[in-house]
């Protein structure tokens, strides 16, 4: 699966030789950032779920300074943050504020979101922003408590999913070599 994933990653010395990128320098040639292994791994899908929140076109950046930050797995931190997209983006943040409500109830009544329609994306981005501004405190203490659970939940997910496959490999292992073993 690694060798797999490996075809589609950029190799950290064209990364380096990019116009916009090379202003990073070393920093993005830093092993831990391209390795693929269950800390890095894990640590990735948690950054791109905890930044897959962040409104706007902020959040692969906002990924990609914390992999950096963290020293985990660039490219799944950004590609973990498309989770988040004009479908699920609306739930999501409906979700946030029904957690944020729960902790800082709110007078007034909920106001239904704008209705996608990627014919008007512009204003419909617009209209976004300005229902999210509405529902305030609500919605930001609810979209930082989501952004946590998704982390942690991603992060122990990644690391028990890569230990079932350890075990289950470990296991094949050793059936292949009792078998291929000269019975007496």
């Amino acid at each position: 699966m690694r060798k797999h994933l490996r075809r589609y990653l950029p190799d950290p010395q064209s990364l380096q030789q990019h116009r916009w990128l090379g202003l990073l320098g070393p920093t993005l040639s830093h092993p831990r950032l391209w390795h693929l292994n269950r800390h890095s791994a894990a640590g990735g899908i948690a950054t791109g779920l905890f930044c897959g929140l962040i409104p706007g076109p902020f959040q692969m950046p906002g990924a990609a300074l914390c992999a950096i930050l963290f020293r985990v797995n660039l490219p799944l931190a950004v590609v973990t943050t498309l989770y988040t997209n004009p479908f699920t983006l609306v739930p999501l943040y409906l979700l946030a504020y029904e957690i944020g409500s729960l902790f800082l109830p709110q007078e007034g009544n909920f106001v239904e979101p704008p209705q996608f329609a990627l014919a008007t994306l512009p204003q419909w981005t617009r209209a976004m922003g300005e229902w999210m501004l509405g529902l305030g405190k609500p919605l930001g203490l609810g979209l930082l408590i989501l952004a946590v659970v998704l982390a942690l939940a991603g992060y122990f997910l990644v690391r028990l999913a890569w230990r079932i496959y350890l075990i289950r490999a470990w296991g094949r292992r050793r059936r292949v070599r009792s078998a291929a073993r000269p019975q007496d």
